[in-house]
């Protein structure tokens, strides 16, 4: 507990006994794919299609000796009000972002973990490549270009092609032309 409240340039997570430490994998400059997968999620609330809310950087206890911090996941109305009521949930659909602070081994391992607390649907998100890898149980698809990513069977009305996750708005100069 010591280490879930400390504000610095780190991350800890308690995994299997151990801190983890790393550098704060959600920066300033991946912050635009959370905004465009948060402003289609709002556009399907608005209409109606889905329930629950997406957060960020969210401190869940995935099984009973680990501890992650999450770059963004999906919890339904029931969650948030377990939750209200100190009463820990694991989302069913995690999205996580790699970064260049990202190590392949600690990032398979955080997958795992995923899977083993029964997370339905898992995005890992690729700026770089600007691909998205998602894992279900029936196996992992990846989306690029104009394939179209799901949160399917969890959360399916929430899909939208693989290219608008990865729009940057224009800088202010551009706008100005």
């Amino acid at each position: 507990e010591q280490y879930l409240c400390r504000e610095d340039a780190f991350k800890y997570e308690w995994v299997r006994g151990a801190v983890v430490k790393t550098p704060r994998a959600m920066n300033q400059y991946q912050y635009f794919i959370l905004l465009n997968l948060q402003r289609r999620f709002a556009q399907l609330k608005s209409e109606q299609k889905v329930a629950g809310e997406f957060l960020a950087e969210t401190d869940t206890f995935f099984l009973k000796k680990v501890h992650r911090r999450l770059d963004m996941a999906w919890f339904n109305d029931e969650q948030l009000a377990r939750m209200a009521h100190r009463q820990n949930q694991v989302p069913k659909f995690v999205l996580e972002i790699i970064s260049g602070n990202d190590i392949v081994d600690n990032l398979l391992d955080k997958l795992k973990d995923y899977r083993d607390a029964e997370v339905a649907v898992i995005w890992l998100i690729s700026p770089k490549l600007e691909q998205v890898h998602i894992y279900t149980a029936g196996g992992t698809t990846i989306c690029t270009g104009d394939d179209i990513c799901t949160a399917a069977p969890m959360l399916p009305e929430f899909q939208l092609k693989a290219s608008e996750i990865f729009i940057k708005p224009a800088l202010p100069e551009e706008q100005a032309k």
